[in-house]
């Protein structure tokens, strides 16, 4: 009986009905949605140099803070045949870290600079399915849609911005004959920490006059910070942060008391107490309207616009 090929199982799991898994699903759009073969053996295209460094340059502050976080993870995971990389929300490779003994092959594979690894492009994939289903995935040699990959064996991350869009991928990909799955795991979580450490570290950041305040910490598998301003009002959130208080999902954040946020008391300690917060909060709570503060702090309309000129705040 004759076996039959990778690029066959893939089609016909991708065009049956009762195929309910997750991967049969991103075989299924890469082939129905995408157009894809999995038997195509071209390697995948690479944006050119003028449009590579136009996109590292957009992410420029993003890199030099990831960029520490990605020799620490290939100090873990520098065994010969694996190769660390980043790339931007597109599935473009923008940085990486490998040996010089593997460059050669992983350039030859399409693991570099300039690559594009998203799901439309290359199907099936660590970098690429990652980015489309916006979670933790490992896509284990055959697993991947096209058959030139099936060598290969990729864990990835997502990393998500401080507006609480999708901004990167994290991966590390492995062309060990030796790789298992229980080695598999082993880098998927190491990737995972890296990633939560990556997009902490951004957020902070992305708000440097602000306080950081852990909103949650009893999920450690997720990011859940908030930016507060120097008045205790709540400027920023990460999505884990975002979906646990819920907030905006993406963009900015409508501003909010922090206190109102994390269920605490005002007179909270750590919190500031002076006057300038307290009418802060009372404004932000009444969405900017001064006669709903004025008489939440139980003081008459034209006294609060005074203290408000004094303390060079107003309605916003």
């Amino acid at each position: 009986m004759t076996q039959r090929s990778h690029a066959d199982l893939v089609a016909e799991q991708s065009q049956s009905k009762s195929a309910t898994s997750a991967l049969a699903a991103s075989w299924r759009r890469s082939m129905l949605k995408h157009g894809l073969d999995p038997a195509d053996r071209r390697r995948p295209e690479r944006v050119g140099r003028a449009e590579l460094a136009q996109r590292r340059e957009a992410m420029a502050h993003f890199l030099r803070v990831a960029g520490p976080q990605l020799d620490q993870l290939y100090s873990l995971v520098a065994l010969p045949g694996c190769n660390v990389l980043l790339t931007d929300a597109d599935g473009v490779v923008l940085d990486q870290r490998v040996g010089d003994g593997d460059a050669a092959q992983f350039r030859d594979w399409g693991l570099w600079q300039g690559a594009d690894w998203s799901e439309a492009a290359q199907g099936t994939n660590g970098i690429g399915t990652c980015l489309a289903e916006g979670r933790q995935v490992t896509i284990h040699r055959d697993e991947h849609f096209h058959t030139r990959n099936t060598g290969l064996s990729c864990m990835d991350a997502p990393i998500w911005g401080p507006d609480g869009r999708l901004l990167a991928a994290l991966d590390v990909s492995s062309a060990r004959a030796d790789q298992t799955g229980r080695y598999n795991r082993l880098i998927s979580a190491q990737v995972g920490q890296t990633a939560r450490a990556i997009e902490a570290m951004f957020f902070r950041a992305s708000f440097p006059e602000a306080r950081i305040v852990v909103a949650m910490d009893d999920h450690p598998e997720a990011t859940m910070l908030l930016a507060v301003d120097r008045d205790d009002i709540a400027i920023g959130a990460t999505r884990a942060a975002r979906r646990a208080l819920g907030l905006e999902r993406e963009g900015a954040i409508r501003p909010r008391p922090a206190a109102d946020l994390l269920g605490r008391d005002d007179d909270l300690a750590g919190f500031e107490r002076a006057e300038r917060a307290a009418v802060s909060r009372a404004l932000a709570r009444a969405g900017g309207n001064v006669s709903a503060a004025a008489r939440a702090l139980g003081v008459g309309r034209a006294t609060l616009y005074r203290r408000m000129g004094r303390l060079g705040l107003n309605a916003k």
